[in-house]
């Protein structure tokens, strides 16, 4: 009772009601990702994903940004990108958290660069 409760009211964290029955009676699902969010699209031609764990739009991988986006590439049919040992695993935004980039962060750089005359 509780999780359905929180699905009406929460926006916030995962898909609401409304969504959910939108999904269900309009909605084709075209694909899923590695992170778990699952990928619609209806008769119409509109596009959504629904999270699989909080709304964060940064949490779209490469090969579903530009489907999401109505940007044509050669990815777009079949969602798989060659992977390179060099390349990182996709990576939210951490930017508002204890994990953000702050470069220099242990280094006196931060700090002001010029001395005030009323020294």
């Amino acid at each position: 009772m509780l999780t359905l409760l929180k699905k009406i009211f929460t926006w916030w964290n995962q898909d609401t009601f409304g969504t959910r029955l939108k999904t269900i009676f309009f909605g084709k699902l075209v694909g899923d990702d590695e992170l778990g969010n699952k990928y619609y699209e209806s008769k119409s031609g509109k596009r959504w994903v629904i999270y699989a764990n909080t709304i964060d739009a940064s949490k779209i991988p490469v090969e579903w940004y530009s489907w999401m986006h109505f940007t044509p590439n050669k990815i777009e049919k079949n969602h798989t990108l060659e992977k390179y040992d060099w390349q990182k695993p996709h990576q939210a935004n951490l930017t508002g958290t204890k994990d953000a980039y702050y470069p220099n962060k242990n280094n006196d750089a931060i700090k002001k660069k010029y001395s005030s005359w009323k020294e």
